[in-house]
């Protein structure tokens, strides 16, 4: 069976300036870069991100590595803390300027299309310190003021913008559940946070609309889409997976797309004591700067159940999973490596809701992938990494995506994270991602069997399935 795409599909993958670049020249920490300053044993084999995958010094060689294997796309990220130097008043350091220029124009020289991501978990650690990070509205302008730069100097080559990755990740991580720096366990100010970035959003918006050099240009965000299946039809279960669905998804999802937060979240948060603080101007800023197009990550999806314990019994800080319990439904299949559950139907469900339910708005796959371990264990006589796994993972995602499509929903990419092997947060290089292989020691850089897979199916826009993969894949 082949799977038909169109012409113009974006087979690419995504990555970002703090996991790729290394600090070199960098004048300015984010907090992870300040959080490994301190704290250098959480992080795994106590590898930071100073060198990364060195991308600073060798895109040119690294971009010539992605367009061997036919990628046409490649999503990455202007590092914040690397372009300006004097964060309040939003000028620019010269060095960063020339380097994201040159990247650029690397990225265009070889066909491959730069997509432009403005926030990756890279607020300016200085601005945490003084101001509370998202906490504070301050810091809002002083994004904007940022993405101003990168519009003004970027947006004559740049076409493809997006204002977040993933927003809900700084709230949980940073806010909840202590997985980033600071680790704090804040209901309140993660609410404020969420609300915070989502007018950050809207208001670099506008100030692109205003900006853009590029009449094809257009802006949007990433999110990471989760659907939280419920374990059962039980109306228990079906309102923790309600209310699981309107913080995980819609929270960022409608106001970015619809312009308003759902009410039903809004009333809950109320109730609860934790909604935002928020002017009618702030409120019509987000209402008149939608997005122009989506972007989705998705990995895993959720599985949830009725709390155990009744919510309005709960003394402790406020968590958005006192609505929801997390369920381990029997039988899944796990990615044992990260602790993932593997749930390729999840992509259609996805595509078939932003068709029904957000106006069917353009919309590709801005990550999807499968962290490894160890993978030097299927290293073959040739040198080359033998990621089977990874090849049926990204068809049986692509099956689903394919099936979305042909129902009418408006994708037009698929991204893997990553193109190469990028340092991951506080996992470093515990787990690999990418179609193309980094010995973090050398920094020598080889393509994976899934990199010459790929490259087969961009040229073709068809992917092949055996009979005996479509049986596995419909049976799951």
């Amino acid at each position: 069976m082949n799977l038909e795409f169109p012409k113009n599909f974006w087979w690419g993958a995504a990555t970002s300036g703090p996991q790729s670049e290394g600090r070199f020249n960098k004048k300015h920490a984010n907090m992870f870069d300040y959080w490994y300053e301190i704290q250098p044993e959480e992080f795994y084999n106590q590898v930071g991100p100073d060198t990364a995958s060195n991308f600073y010094n060798s895109f040119r060689e690294d971009i010539a590595l992605m367009k061997e294997i036919g990628l046409n796309s490649i999503r990455t990220s202007i590092q914040w803390t690397r372009l300006i130097d004097d964060l309040e008043a939003g000028t620019v350091n010269e060095d960063a300027v020339r380097f994201y220029n040159e990247v650029i124009d690397e990225f265009i020289k070889n066909d491959i299309r730069p997509v432009i991501n403005l926030h990756h978990f890279d607020l300016p650690v200085e601005l945490y310190h003084r101001y509370g990070g998202w906490e504070s509205k301050h810091v809002v302008d002083l994004y904007v003021k940022f993405a101003e730069r990168c519009f003004e100097l970027f947006s004559d080559r740049v076409v493809d913008w997006f204002t977040f990755n993933e927003p809900m990740v700084i709230v949980e991580g940073e806010y909840l559940h202590q997985f980033h720096y600071p680790n704090l366990v804040d209901g309140k100010k993660a609410v404020q946070v969420a609300y915070n970035i989502q007018l950050a959003s809207a208001k670099a918006i506008a100030r692109f609309r205003e900006l853009n050099r590029n009449p094809d240009g257009r802006i949007g965000i990433i999110l990471n889409l989760t659907p939280p299946y419920p374990k059962s039809d039980a109306p228990e279960d079906l309102a923790a997976s309600e209310f699981a669905d309107l913080w995980l998804n819609q929270l960022f999802m409608n106001a970015s797309t619809l312009g308003e937060f759902p009410e039903k979240l809004a009333a809950v948060l109320e109730k609860d004591g934790m909604l935002w603080d928020a002017s009618q101007e702030e409120l019509t800023t987000i209402k008149a700067n939608t997005i122009d197009y989506l972007g989705v990550n998705y990995y895993h999806p959720h599985r949830v159940q009725a709390p155990a314990v009744s919510p309005n019994s709960l003394t402790v800080d406020w968590m958005p999973e006192k609505y929801f319990d997390e369920y381990e439904m029997p039988g899944r299949r796990m990615n044992v490596d990260k602790g993932w559950e593997i749930y390729p139907k999840a992509i259609y469900d996805i595509g078939i809701n932003i068709r029904d339910n957000y106006g069917n708005i353009d919309w590709f796959v801005s990550e999807n992938g499968m962290g490894v371990s160890r993978e030097e264990r299927y290293l073959n006589e040739a040198g080359v990494i033998e990621d089977d796994y990874r090849i049926q993972f990204i068809q049986e995602h692509l099956y689903w995506l394919n099936k979305a499509m042909a129902e009418g929903s408006h994708c037009f990419g698929y991204h893997l994270w990553t193109p190469i092997d990028c340092w991951s947060w506080k996992n470093a290089y515990r787990n690999r991602y990418g179609f193309i292989s980094t010995n973090i020691h050398t920094q020598v850089k080889t393509i994976k069997k899934s990199g010459h897979w790929i490259k087969n199916v961009a040229e073709t826009n068809q992917v092949t399935l055996e009979d005996t993969l479509i049986k596995t894949i419909e049976n799951n």
